[in-house]
């Protein structure tokens, strides 16, 4: 197939597209920068509504994962809005512009995220029939999601990809705490009991093609490993797979200083303890289902 992948310069994207080079499809970057003659990559401008409809002419599959990154800074209301404009704008415009297609792409997958779920979900488990939950992050996540109708409207077969926290060495969450935890100062983080939800980066990359090619799957997808684990849990299995002590558990007064209340409230105090029921019940096969083995596989 001919796919258009948008954020294919991210820790995902980068090796999305590369596996599916690998898998023999034909994989076009959807970028902000200046595209010269012959490249496989479409020039657009979400923020001034650019993007050339003749361009996308030809594309049979769309995987959209561009967005402003949600924890790259402490929450100031300009960082809120640009989370929110980035996810909802870019979003609205590549749905509306591939509907408007001669022949429009058979599919659409769109990268969303498990905070559409909230962050008070204590130990409730979480299929795709869940409602919205409260806080920033699900509105954002909401609206991000509503985003993609044009192209459901018109027709094409859309995926909203509700993705928890990819586990990589290579990048993303675990690449930042593999520091501290190998010099043996890493810890729970306050209590500890906020579930976890996560997904390694091979079995992110496997549920991707997966529900692209897949003509029977539509609407909301977790993409998350079956097994969610607590905060406390997850140190204790990274602890183990490097070999180290992780007795030393991080204040909830310092995460708040640090990252500000709201966001630790949400990013790192909350959690959702996610089943992927659609993945499941369509008969994906996860490579690694159990996060002990699967930290000792990536680090070992």
């Amino acid at each position: 197939m001919k796919i258009l992948i948008s954020g294919a310069s991210g820790f995902i994207g980068s090796a999305l597209a590369d596996k599916l080079v690998a898998s023999g499809h034909r994989v076009i970057r959807l970028t902000r920068r200046p595209v010269s003659p012959g490249q496989d990559a479409v020039s657009w401008n979400p923020q001034t509504g650019h993007l050339d409809a003749a361009d996308l002419e030809g594309v049979e599959a769309v995987i959209h994962l561009a967005g402003e990154g949600i924890g790259d800074h402490r929450w100031t209301e300009a960082h809120k809005a640009r989370v929110l404009d980035s996810r909802v704008r870019g979003t609205h415009l590549l749905a509306e512009t591939i509907a408007g297609l001669d022949t429009p792409p058979r599919v659409m997958v769109s990268q969303s995220g498990a905070h559409f779920y909230g962050f008070e979900s204590g130990d409730l488990s979480l299929t795709e029939d869940a409602p919205p939950g409260g806080g920033f992050l699900a509105r954002v996540v909401e609206q991000w999601e509503t985003a993609t109708e044009p192209a459901e409207n018109g027709g094409i077969r859309v995926v909203r990809t509700r993705s928890g926290v990819v586990l990589s060495p290579g990048g993303g969450a675990l690449k930042k705490q593999l520091l501290p935890f190998r010099l043996g100062i890493g810890g729970k983080i306050g209590s500890g009991h906020q579930y976890f939800s996560w997904i390694s980066l091979q079995d992110e990359l496997e549920a991707m093609e997966f529900v692209l090619e897949r003509e029977d799957i539509s609407g909301p997808v977790n993409l998350v490993a079956p097994n969610a684990v607590t905060n406390a849990e997850f140190t204790r299995a990274l602890g183990a797979a490097l070999g180290r002590p992780t007795f030393m558990p991080i204040p909830s007064l310092a995460i708040k200083v640090l990252f500000g209340t709201e966001m630790s409230k949400e990013m790192i105090f909350g959690g959702q303890r996610l089943v992927p029921r659609r993945l499941l019940d369509a008969g994906f096969e996860f490579r690694d289902p159990e996060v002990e083995s699967a930290l000792r596989r990536m680090l070992n």
